[in-house]
């Protein structure tokens, strides 16, 4: 790498990633704080943030076409350790970690940017997914890790994986027509993917639908979104930073995993709107950016991969969001950068890596077939 790497970095990037960690931290503060907790998860969180960074600047070292030789290899080991989580005890009912000591690891995690790699590394130099018999084997790399990751049971990081593949689709060229064809038949897949659900996803979706009214007294299912909803209202149009709390009695402000799938609540807590509408202008800068990263890349591998990444953040921002208002079923899918939770920041951190390895390298590659748009 030529010694003026740091005038092609996109500095953009690094300073969003920045402030949306900074703005998570301080929602994971703030969530210890109402729940009366010692900060241990913020130590924790800032720990697990050194390890992302490392992760991060480890990624983006050497050549991006050579980590991409690993891909299969990648995705091959994420859908071993997505086996292997059955292999440990539930935790909260779900099997999603693989425990070492005391130390947890959430392959889920992993596997979303697994599966950008693999995709990327088949799609690069092919024209075959220009056919309908051609995008058997990209649906299937996806699909694969959603049938191990939905008994889990984890409807959240299921959900993402086909946004993911349908952006990556487009980029590398696939007809309309073919995605619009593959689009409804995920719809007529709906009743089965519905069957394939544990009782409790099919009580959050319907609960979706029958959201209770502020007064009234939420079952169960929706009794997440009911507190959301209540921790929100708490915060008022500016937020308790700047009016205050409104009341010393923290039991109603009692939200369930508030620093992890719900910190988007806190932070409207906290910030009120104007600072959910600065999270949300984050995110769209930031999803922005790397696909800007993307349009500039010639090297087919390396456009696929940040097409791909660009596409994860928009979907994981987006389905999280959407959940925390009640514009989407909760799912518990955590908000990226933001949420507490190692593997996440981690896996997130390495995905932000290989998008600043590719703007540093926005090179040509001499390859046997062109990279091209379909009509």
């Amino acid at each position: 790498m030529s010694v003026a790497w740091y005038r092609r970095l996109p500095w953009s990037i690094v300073v969003i990633a920045a402030l949306l960690t900074i703005i998570g931290c301080a929602g994971i503060a703030r969530a210890e704080e109402l729940a009366g907790g010692s900060g241990r998860i913020l130590h924790r969180q800032l720990w697990f943030l050194l390890v992302a960074v490392t992760a991060a600047v480890a990624v983006a070292m050497p050549h991006y076409r050579v980590l991409g030789r690993f891909s299969y290899a990648v995705y091959l080991g994420a859908l071993v350790l997505l086996g292997a989580v059955f292999l440990f005890p539930p935790v909260n009912f779900a099997h999603r970690w693989i425990w070492v000591g005391p130390l947890s690891l959430q392959p889920s995690e992993f596997a979303k940017v697994a599966v950008v790699l693999a995709l990327a590394r088949y799609l690069m130099h092919r024209d075959d997914h220009r056919r309908v018999v051609g995008l058997l084997v990209p649906l299937g790399i996806a699909f694969v890790p959603i049938l191990l990751i939905l008994p889990e049971p984890d409807l959240g990081t299921s959900m993402v994986f086909l946004p993911v593949l349908f952006a990556m689709l487009y980029a590398a060229g696939v007809r309309r027509r073919h995605l619009l064809g593959m689009m409804i038949a995920g719809l007529l897949l709906v009743p089965v993917l519905w069957l394939a659900m544990s009782d409790q996803q099919r009580g959050r979706v319907t609960a979706f639908f029958d959201q209770p009214s502020a007064t009234d007294r939420p079952g169960d299912d929706g009794y997440h979104l009911y507190r959301a909803n209540q921790v929100r209202a708490l915060g008022g149009v500016w937020g308790s930073w700047l009016t205050g709390q409104r009341t010393d009695d923290l039991a109603v402000y009692r939200l369930p995993h508030a620093h992890s799938d719900f910190i988007f609540a806190v932070l409207a807590e906290r910030f009120g709107l104007p600072g959910l509408g600065l999270v949300a202008a984050l995110y769209a800068l930031l999803v922005a950016r790397i696909l800007a990263v993307a349009a500039a890349t010639r090297e087919p591998y390396g456009r696929l991969v940040a097409a791909g990444i660009g596409a994860l953040f928009a979907v994981e921002a987006f389905i999280n969001m959407g959940m925390t208002v009640g514009l989407l079923p909760i799912t518990g899918l955590s908000l990226p950068l933001m949420s507490s939770g190692g593997s996440g920041l981690v896996a997130h951190g390495a995905a932000l890596g290989l998008v600043l390895n590719i703007s540093m390298r926005p090179g040509y590659e001499v390859a046997p077939e062109p990279f091209r748009y379909g009509s």
